[in-house]
């Protein structure tokens, strides 16, 4: 297997980074993720878009243009020939002399085998939900500490996840966004506090063709007098949130309209790929 790092592509044994780099000294940088499917990097302009923000909004410089990342993409792509696969791409806040200023960044592309099968069923999953809002949620940081802090307590509680909310409004999830459906059919998800995922704009973009669509506020009191609701993310496309600490919303099984967007999604990867 071959990264990228520092415009060189190497085998991934001997990439290695400096202890100064403000990502192991402090936790600071960003990355993005997505999916290759049959040899095609899945929304990968989305992707490429969001990475350049999240770059902007953490005072990071990127030493390539949209342009040359793509590039790269592909030759690593072409480099590892894994048809089905994940890539990871990770800006860090470089050597810093004293630990603290970002200075120049470095840059990380990895990519790993990952099977993917078209399923129209979603699952159905049981949450928690946590008092919190990630620092700077508008980019998408590798700053994961929350998430990774409450999986003992998700394990307790035999959650499948964690859904944050201040004051009772809720936002995301530690690597997913967050839709409920009304009962009168009206698909909404919170707008503020949220990082605005790639499969999120895929699913408001299917949704609007036959539902009213709303970006506003969204409390727990909604979700629990919703009919259904689910989460999206890359990996987990549209997976149905069945039961909230501990209390079932809609029937307590996945509904027949996050049933349709899945399928409505799985069909808009599909054709994405064919006219690549």
């Amino acid at each position: 297997m071959f990264v990228f790092l520092n415009n060189q592509l190497i085998e991934a044994e001997k990439a290695t980074l400096h202890i100064s780099d403000l990502a192991i000294q402090r936790g600071y940088g960003i990355f993005d993720f997505f999916r290759v499917r049959e040899d095609v990097l899945l929304y990968v302009e989305d992707h490429l878009d969001r990475f350049i923000q999240s770059a902007q909004f953490m005072h990071l410089s990127c030493p390539y243009s949209k342009d040359q990342l793509h590039s790269i993409l592909q030759e690593l792509q072409k480099k590892n020939n894994l048809p089905n696969s994940s890539m990871r791409m990770i800006l860090t806040g470089g050597y810093s002399p004293d630990a603290y200023q970002p200075v120049a960044p470095n840059l990380i592309i990895m990519q790993n085998p990952l099977a993917f099968q078209d399923n129209h069923v979603p699952k159905s999953l049981s949450i928690i939900t946590r008092e919190y809002v990630r620092d700077i949620p508008e980019a998408k940081t590798i700053n994961y500490t929350m998430g990774i802090w409450l999986q003992p307590k998700l394990a307790e509680q035999k959650a499948d996840d964690v859904l944050y909310h201040i004051n009772g409004t809720v936002s995301e999830f530690p690597r997913c966004n967050f839709f409920i459906v009304t009962k009168d059919n009206v698909i909404m998800t919170p707008e503020k506090n949220v990082l605005k995922g790639v499969t999120r704009k895929k699913v408001l973009a299917c949704a609007s063709s036959y539902y009213k669509v709303v970006e506003g506020p969204v409390t727990i009191t909604d979700i629990l007098n919703a009919k259904e609701a689910f989460l999206t993310s890359s990996t987990k496309r549209i997976q149905a949130i069945t039961k909230i600490n501990g209390q079932a919303i809609g029937h307590g099984e996945p509904g027949s309209v996050t049933t349709e967007l899945l399928k409505s999604l799985v069909m808009l990867e599909q054709s994405f790929v064919k006219q690549k």
